[in-house]
């Protein structure tokens, strides 16, 4: 994303002790996952400018994907929906939940907020019914939407390497999935959901 006009260097305490420009050691890394990762190579430390490029959505509601109607909308109730994309990942299973109305965190009702711990119960029992799927792991950045939203990752069974936060990265350095078992995936959580309550497929 290119920058903005008018951007300066962002000014805190914080900021101002930052080695900007500068390819810090990365090895903290490989220490801490070290079942993920044997050598990590950072970029240069870039300067960290403001006021921040917007993101999907924040200046014009019309143009935020969440809020739009989607074939690739897997189940959704009155107040949650869930989107999986079309293309196979490298993961049994990746998926975003989201409010079906544009909410961010910071301003989302009660009853919305209310309805995500349950969703996300009934979220992992569903993914774990793929087969050989072990667990369901979350993660929310929000920094590319601002619509707010919540991914869901599907983690297969016996995969150690892919504990904690390095599961995200193996989505994108596993095979894809062929077309047809990722279908199928996206079936048996779309159904199991709809179980429960709401409905699955709803735009198609």
């Amino acid at each position: 994303m290119s920058a903005m006009s008018g951007q300066t260097p962002a000014e805190s305490p914080f900021h101002s002790r930052l080695p900007i420009g500068e390819r810090l050691d990365a090895s903290a890394l490989t220490e801490g996952l070290p079942w993920a990762f044997d050598e990590i190579r950072m970029r240069p430390l870039e300067p960290m400018l403001v006021p921040e490029n917007p993101r999907g959505g924040e200046i014009d509601r019309s143009t935020c994907g969440p809020c739009a109607p989607s074939e690739n909308t897997i189940w959704h109730d009155d107040l949650w929906q869930v989107y999986a994309s079309p293309e196979p990942s490298g993961l049994p299973f990746i998926a975003a939940l989201s409010p079906r109305e544009h909410w961010l965190l910071e301003d989302a009702p009660i009853d919305v907020l209310a309805a995500l711990g349950p969703l996300m119960q009934r979220m992992s029992e569903a993914v774990k019914t793929i087969p050989g799927v072990a667990r369901c792991h979350f993660g929310r950045w929000n920094d590319g939407s601002a619509h707010l939203h919540m991914w869901a990752l599907a983690r297969p069974a016996g995969m150690m390497q892919g504990r904690g936060a390095a599961l995200a990265f193996w989505d994108d350095v596993l095979p894809p999935m062929p077309q047809e078992m990722a279908q199928e995936h996206v079936r048996i959580v779309a159904e199991s959901l709809a179980a429960g309550g709401g409905v699955a497929f709803p735009h198609r």
